[in-house]
C-alpha cells in the first residue's frame, strides 16, 4: 500500500526550475551562515552547491533574494550527491510565512514561464530521442530492404 502512495506522490511531483545565473542563498545552521549556490527549486525544496556538505537531517534557514522579494524559509538538508555531483546537496522547505510562500511562488512560476522547468527539458528530450530514433529505424529498413521501398510507391 505505501508504494502506491509514493508513486503517486512521485506522478504529482512539483516540477522542479533549474536555476539560472549562479543565483546564491544564505544559508543558516546553529548560527552560523554560509553561501550555497542554487541549482535546482521546486515548490517543495531544491539544492545548491555548498563547500562543505552538512549531516543528512540537518535543520537550518536559507534566505533568498528574488524579483518579487526576499524570501525566508525553515529548511532540512537532504542527502548529498544530488545531479550526481557530490557537492550538491538538497533541502527540502519545512515552513515559509505567508509574504515569502506568495514571493516564491511568484518567481517559481516566472522561472517555470521563462523555460527554465526540467519537465519541459525533459519531454523536448524525450520527442527529440524518439524522432532521432525512428529516423534510424527507417534508415536501417531502407538499408536492408531496398527492394520493399520501391514496392510500396508502385
Amino acid at each position: 500500500m505505501r508504494q502506491k502512495s509514493e508513486k503517486n506522490r512521485r506522478n504529482t511531483r512539483p516540477p522542479r526550475i533549474r536555476v539560472p545565473n549562479n543565483e546564491k542563498a544564505i544559508f543558516t545552521v546553529d548560527n552560523q551562515k554560509f553561501i550555497g549556490v542554487l541549482k535546482r527549486l521546486s515548490l517543495t525544496g531544491g539544492s545548491a552547491v555548498f563547500a562543505k556538505p552538512l549531516p543528512n537531517g540537518t535543520l537550518g534557514e536559507m534566505a533568498l533574494k528574488t524579483v518579487f522579494g526576499k524570501v525566508e524559509a525553515q529548511i532540512q538538508f537532504l542527502q548529498t550527491g544530488a545531479d550526481g555531483m557530490p557537492l550538491i546537496q538538497a533541502f527540502r522547505f519545512l515552513d515559509m510565512d505567508g509574504t515569502s510562500r506568495q514571493r516564491f511562488t511568484a518567481a517559481a512560476e516566472l522561472m517555470q514561464r521563462e523555460g527554465f522547468s526540467d519537465a519541459k527539458e525533459e519531454l523536448g528530450t524525450l520527442n527529440l530521442s524518439l524522432s532521432k530514433l525512428g529516423e534510424s529505424i527507417r534508415r536501417l529498413s531502407g538499408a536492408i530492404t531496398p527492394g520493399r521501398r520501391d514496392s510500396s510507391k508502385r
